[in-house]
């Protein structure tokens, strides 16, 4: 399971301010786990956004957001809403923006950050990583990650060592920020190249005991404590 939360409601306004119509896109596997998704999520984003003076073009639940196929295939059903979309608000762990992102021509804005999971990278062996740091700029990159993307983790652009768009620390990887570059020229979103994303706080990649308990640590907990319960029976 990808651990993710939902982002502040005054962070979700101002990623979408500048967005007039938004289809929201939700993922139906891990954040119903963590309690940070689902139809009564998107219900409440919808409200939301409502309230805002913002037009909701559709929505739609998938089973597995980091399943690119299921994607592509579902949304294939909303083509003429996508049509008459601004962007799209993705409840999800990171992976599953990144995912949306490499199969719609439209910006992607995250409603969830991403927690430290250990190393999960979720159910669909594909080419997205997130290194769940707690706080998600995928808004502002094109819906590529910069953390795991980048070989040094930059937020804020690209080093000097990059040469013809491979990067200076392998020379066989490309440059994650010559690629976010060129998906944001591509969605015409060169601009948020001049914003300033806010710093890591790596305090928000430790998983909180809250969600802990929501999640699969709650479960193995259990498991061993019953089998240690069991085995202490058999001792006596």
């Amino acid at each position: 399971m990808v651990v993710n939360v939902p982002k502040p409601e005054e962070e979700v306004k101002d990623l979408i301010s500048e967005y007039s119509s938004i289809f929201i896109l939700g993922c139906g596997g891990c954040p119903i786990g963590c309690k940070s998704g689902g139809e009564e999520r998107i219900k409440e984003l919808e409200n939301m956004l409502v309230k805002e003076g913002k037009s909701v073009t559709g929505w739609q639940l998938i089973d597995f957001l980091c399943n690119k196929v299921l994607v592509g295939t579902r949304l294939r059903n909303h083509i003429s809403k996508l049509k008459q979309t601004d962007c799209i608000l993705v409840v999800s762990c990171g992976i599953g923006v990144q995912a949306t992102s490499n199969m719609v021509d439209l910006p992607v804005v995250p409603a969830n950050d991403t927690l430290s999971s250990q190393g999960m990278q979720g159910l669909w062996p594909s080419s997205e990583r997130c290194a769940g740091c707690g706080t998600c700029y995928l808004a502002l990159t094109g819906g590529i990650c910069p953390i795991t993307t980048c070989s040094k983790s930059l937020i804020n652009g690209m080093c000097g060592g990059q040469h013809d768009g491979k990067c200076e620390v392998e020379k066989d990887r490309d440059c994650g920020w010559y690629l976010i570059y060129e998906k944001l020229k591509s969605i015409n979103k060169l601009d948020n190249l001049k914003k300033i994303p806010k710093l890591r706080d790596y305090r928000k990649m430790d998983v909180p005991d809250s969600k802990r308990n929501t999640t699969r640590w709650a479960l193995e907990k259990a498991i061993i404590y019953e089998a240690s319960m069991e085995f202490e029976k058999e001792e006596e």
